[in-house]
């Protein structure tokens, strides 16, 4: 089991300006292949990165926003071989799959229409979604974002537990829901707070981190005040919390046997 960052930069700005990459990232194993967030980049920096396209089985997009979603319906299209035939899994939240009050959703209902399975996640809710190769279980998470329908997870693979918050502020009872993780994913946009509001700052993810004692804890989807301090940050977390926690960088791999956390 990996897990592979296309992209550990979040933000507005970052995003047109791709100081760091906007791809999400993917988990392989040999019970599915997953693409979480795909934004904008997902599918070059795949390419880059050798990864097979095609042996795609899901897709998860938390939030219809752009920097998560743009590069959802290439994605999908891949997993159905250049959509000559159903294949694969879409979960979406329920604005990038259903629409939200005015009609706008993330994937069109014809690329929805290329997948074998599609579900929306709800909070709460806990599913074994079955592949051609075997199985997965999800719980969706709550979050606290301007995407109502926004959700983070645990997710079980390979007997590893993954979780990722997704975007989201900090709110009572966040820490509880991810406790049990191996690694745990935290968007985290910023090193302070500003008046910017939907966004985790580090004093967030130390609480956060500090009950729910994940073996490692995982930097991403950082802004650009976040990204040239990412590193110290990930270190004050650490010494603040006694548990491992890193910023992830573009292109990296966790869960190998060169990963020295697990």
């Amino acid at each position: 089991m990996e897990i592979v960052f296309l992209g550990t930069g979040g933000g507005r700005f970052n995003l047109l300006k791709q100081i760091r990459a906007t791809g999400g990232f993917r988990i392989n194993s040999k019970s599915a292949n997953i693409h979480i967030d795909p934004g904008p980049g997902a599918l070059l920096h795949s390419l880059h990165l050798k990864q097979n396209l095609h042996n795609l089985d899901a897709v998860i997009v938390t939030h219809y926003h752009v920097d998560h979603v743009n590069d959802a319906e290439l994605l999908v299209e891949a997993m159905s071989g250049s959509t000559l035939k159903k294949g694969g899994i879409l979960i979406g939240s329920k604005y990038t799959l259903e629409g939200d009050t005015r009609g706008d959703r993330g994937v069109s209902l014809y690329h929805q229409n290329l997948v074998e399975q599609s579900y929306v996640g709800n909070w709460g809710e806990k599913k074994k979604i079955k592949t051609k190769k075997g199985e997965f279980e999800i719980e969706f998470i709550k979050t606290k974002h301007d995407e109502k329908s926004c959700f983070g997870f645990k997710l079980w693979i390979e007997g590893v537990v993954i979780g990722y918050t997704s975007d989201t502020e900090y709110y009572d009872g966040i820490g509880e829901s991810y406790r049990g993780c191996d690694y745990l994913i935290l968007n985290c946009l910023k090193p302070v707070y500003d008046q910017y509001k939907g966004h985790m700052a580090t004093a967030d993810v130390i609480k956060i981190v500090s009950i729910a004692k994940p073996k490692l804890a995982i930097l991403s989807h950082m802004g650009m005040k976040m990204i040239p301090v990412a590193d110290n940050e990930a270190k004050k977390i650490e010494e603040e919390t006694g548990m491992a926690c890193v910023a992830a960088k573009d292109e990296q791999v966790f869960g190998t046997a060169s990963d020295k956390f697990l």
